[in-house]
């Protein structure tokens, strides 16, 4: 939810004209808790910028069952 919004406004400025490249993956094409997994994929990618949103979702009731 939050990580598409931001992608949406970066896919946005980034058909606007500014020079942005987006390098996203999935979290069945990256594991973030492989920790060499991510370690290969920042060392080929070498991104100026990291903006991660992932996250588990599970609605109002799950929010409030598991608040931490």
């Amino acid at each position: 939810m939050v990580g598409g919004a931001i992608l949406r406004k970066l896919e946005k400025r980034q058909a606007g004209g500014e020079d942005l490249t987006l390098v996203t993956r999935t979290s069945t094409e990256l594991d973030l808790t492989d920790q060499t997994a991510v370690r290969s994929f920042m060392q080929s990618e070498r991104p100026d910028q990291v903006i991660l949103a992932a996250a588990k979702v599970g609605g109002i009731h799950a929010n409030n069952s598991y608040p931490a």
